[in-house]
C-alpha cells in the first residue's frame, strides 16, 4: 500500500465514521424519528426510545475502533511495501526492524518460507509479514507509541488536537467489552452525550492522521535504514 492509498483509505473511512456520529447528534436532538407503516397503510412517526439510542451510541465505539485498527494495519503494511518496492536488503534496515522481521519469520511455516525465498537478503523481509497478525483488539495510544519505537517512526503529535491518543484506551476498552459480551450495548452507550462522543472521535481521528503523517515522513526520509551502515 502506498502512502497515497493509505491516506485515501483513511480519509474515506474517517468520513464514514463522522457521518455516523453526526447521525447520533441529530438523533439525540430529536430530529431523527422512526417512521412505521401500520396495517391500514398509514404511517406513524415515533421517537426512538432511550434504549435503542444507547445501543446506537455504543455502536459508535465499534466504528471508531475499526478505523483505528484498519489505519494502523494499513500503515505498517505501507512500511513493508516500501521496503519491497525500494528493494531494501535485510542488512541495511535499522536494528529495530531486523528484530521485527525475524520475529515475523519465526511464526511462519519453514516449508512455506522456503518456496518463497529467491534472494534471501530481500525476500526475508516480506516473507514473514502478515498484516492480519498485526493487531487484534488491542490497539490504544500506548501500543501505537510502542509500535512507533519498534519501527523507528515518531509518535509525537499536537496534544491540543489529539490528546496524545489517550482517548484510544476508552475506545479499545468499550469495543472489547461489547465484542466479548462483558457489557451490554445499553450499558456502554448510556454514559456519553453525542457531543462528548464527537469530541472523542475528533481527538482520535486527529491523532491517527498525525501518526500517519509521521509514517509518511519516516518513509520519505528513508528512516527505516540503519544509519550506522552508511546506506544511501
Amino acid at each position: 500500500m502506498t502512502t497515497n492509498a493509505l491516506f485515501l483509505n483513511f480519509t474515506y473511512r474517517s468520513k464514514e465514521v463522522s457521518k455516523y456520529f453526526l447521525f447520533l447528534k441529530n438523533l439525540e436532538a430529536g430530529t431523527i424519528k422512526l417512521a412505521m407503516e401500520g396495517r391500514s397503510g398509514t404511517s406513524k412517526v415515533r421517537n426512538i426510545d432511550a434504549g435503542l439510542e444507547q445501543t446506537l451510541k455504543a455502536s459508535a465505539y465499534l466504528l471508531l475502533y475499526n478505523l483505528v485498527e484498519s489505519s494502523m494495519r494499513n500503515a505498517i503494511e505501507a512500511i513493508f511495501d516500501e521496503l519491497q518496492s525500494q528493494k531494501v536488503p535485510f542488512d541495511q534496515i535499522r536494528p529495530e526492524l531486523k528484530k521485527i522481521v525475524l520475529q515475523n519469520l519465526k511464526r511462519q511455516n519453514p516449508d512455506k518460507v522456503l518456496v518463497q525465498i529467491r534472494d534471501i537478503s530481500l525476500d526475508i523481509i516480506a516473507v514473514g509479514f502478515d498484516k492480519e497478525e498485526l493487531f487484534s483488539g488491542n490497539i490504544d495510544g500506548l501500543l501505537i507509541r510502542k509500535t512507533a519505537k519498534n519501527y523507528g517512526f515518531s509518535s509525537r503529535t499536537d496534544f491540543a488536537k489529539t490528546n496524545d491518543g489517550i482517548d484510544l484506551f476508552g475506545v479499545k476498552t468499550n469495543r472489547n467489552d461489547l465484542a466479548h459480551g462483558v457489557k451490554s450495548f445499553a450499558e456502554v452507550g448510556k454514559d456519553k452525550t453525542a457531543d462528548e462522543l464527537i469530541e472523542v472521535k475528533n481527538k482520535v481521528v486527529n491523532y491517527l492522521k498525525e501518526i500517519l503523517e509521521n509514517i509518511e515522513t519516516y518513509l520519505a526520509n528513508k528512516e527505516y535504514l540503519d544509519s550506522s551502515t552508511g546506506s544511501p
